[in-house]
Order: C-alpha cells, then sequence, then structure tokens
C-alpha cells in the first residue's frame, strides 16, 4: 500500500473568529437549542460546549454542589487554544455559588477569559433596559426563590412581585409550555408596577418568542439563556442588532463593562 504524506497550511480564520465557551448542565434540554436559535444571527463565532455533571432536583445543595466541578468543565473547552468567553449556564447555581467565586472557579482553567453568567448578564440587560424594577418569574422551589430575590436586591433591583412554577426538577422545567409562560408574565405584569419582566433559569424556552411577549406586553422583557447569549456575542465584540430577538438584541454594552471583580485570586494550582 502507498501512503502519502501531504503538506498542509492552517486556517488564520480560526484564531481570528469570535469564540464563545457554553458550560450546560447535565439535566439542561434547552439551553443549546436557544443558543443555536440566536446564532443563527451571528454566523461569525465559534460556539464551544462542555456539560457538566448535576443531577435533577434543584435544591440549594445540589446546586452549590455543582462548584467543585466547574473548573474541570471549562478546562475542557478547546483545551489547547484560549477562548473569548465563557458563559456557566446555571442561574440559580450562580446565585447559590456566588457570580465572583463562579468567575474564579472558571479562570482557573481558563485565565483569559472574559466570564458571563445568567444574572451576571440579566443585571446588564435590565442597566440597558434602564429598568429598576423587575417582575420575575422563575420555576423554583421557595428555598431557591429566596435566594433568586436576595440576589437580585443586592445588585440594586427592586422586586415588587415574583411568580413561579415551583418545580424542583429540571428536566420538567425544560417542558413548561410557551401558553404558561406567556399567562405568568401578563398577570404579574397586570397589577404591579414593573420596568421588565426576567424569566430565570436556562431550562425555560422563551427565545422564539420574546419578541413577541414583549410587543403584547408593552416591556421589556428577557430570559435567562436570551440575556446571556447577548451578553457572551457583546462580550465577545459583536455589534450586530439583529431582528426577531426583541429589544434587548437591539442595544449595546456600555462596552464591556460589566463583570464584577473577583473578590480574590485564586492560584491555578490551589
Amino acid at each position: 500500500m502507498l501512503t502519502k504524506i501531504f503538506q498542509h497550511e492552517l486556517d488564520s480564520r480560526f484564531e481570528e473568529t469570535p469564540s464563545v465557551g457554553l458550560i450546560v448542565l447535565a439535566t439542561d434540554y434547552t439551553i443549546e437549542d436557544e443558543f443555536r436559535l440566536i446564532l443563527e444571527k451571528f454566523p461569525a463565532v465559534r460556539l464551544h460546549h462542555s456539560r457538566i455533571a448535576n443531577i435533577d432536583s434543584i435544591t440549594p445543595e445540589s446546586l452549590a454542589d455543582m462548584a467543585g466541578r466547574i473548573t474541570d468543565c471549562a478546562s475542557i473547552l478547546t483545551p489547547d487554544s484560549e477562548i473569548d468567553v465563557i458563559a456557566y449556564g446555571c442561574t440559580s447555581a450562580t446565585m447559590t455559588i456566588g457570580e465572583e467565586e463562579v468567575f474564579q472557579l472558571i479562570r482557573r482553567a481558563k485565565p483569559g477569559s472574559t466570564v458571563t453568567t445568567p444574572i451576571t448578564a440579566a443585571f446588564a440587560a435590565f442597566r440597558a433596559f434602564h429598568a429598576k424594577r423587575i417582575g420575575v418569574i422563575t420555576p423554583y422551589i421557595e428555598e431557591v426563590n429566596k435566594t433568586v430575590i436576595r440576589h437580585i436586591q443586592r445588585g440594586g433591583f427592586d422586586v415588587p412581585v415574583l411568580g413561579t412554577f415551583e418545580e424542583e426538577r429540571d428536566s420538567i422545567v425544560s417542558r413548561i409550555s410557551q401558553a404558561s409562560i406567556e399567562n405568568a408574565v401578563q398577570e404579574i405584569t397586570q397589577s404591579n408596577d414593573v420596568d421588565a419582566v426576567f424569566v430565570s433559569c436556562t431550562s425555560i424556552k422563551m427565545v422564539k418568542f420574546c419578541e413577541q411577549l414583549e410587543k403584547d406586553m408593552g416591556l421589556p422583557i428577557t430570559s435567562s439563556n436570551h440575556a446571556m447569549a447577548w451578553h457572551a456575542l457583546r462580550l465577545a465584540g459583536f455589534t450586530t442588532k439583529p431582528d426577531g430577538l426583541g429589544s434587548l438584541y437591539g442595544i449595546l454594552l456600555d462596552f464591556r463593562e460589566p463583570e464584577k471583580p473577583p473578590a480574590k485570586t485564586i492560584s491555578p494550582d490551589k
């Protein structure tokens, strides 16, 4: 058998193309589909995925348990090259573990990456909306909701009303219908003075109908996936303002403004 060895050149566009890494919960059936819908309008981006082990039950204990696996999951995102932005795909776990701690755990593996999370992105979205009073909808049980409200309030925002589906299983949350979400948004905005609505949890599907829901309600609306994709893309340098994704995607960051600085430095070998 004849074997031929060919010379090859490297395509420089790989390193030149902005990259986003996404850490996805093992129990999340939604986030990848929603990111794909959004990235259809941002074709010049490389998206890389890593999955983090977790259990289906959404409790303070199960959320906090993920902290010990975040660094390893970040490390297997393009291990031999840099990645511009890394997004950790769990809203409630970020608030349970702490935003700064999540940033540090990811930077143990990827010290040069910018980091975002769903709640980091939501805060940037609220500021972009000039919104102070946030109507919040979650799928969570009461213990998790308490953490969510405290975190949002500590971020400088008021929460006049909280709506919840009170569902503990992540795999069930991914199946909550569009009609259920629309009804919840309508109910919490009818008799409450809010500037914007945030639907928390990356397992909730909302990207397809977010724009129409905004038009129907007459106020800004975003969700965990919707906000985090916008934030990651803006942090990666994209200034595209595509149609069909709602008012948030017509807004640019006050550029590179958002991450909270880490409280302390964690050495890579610690």
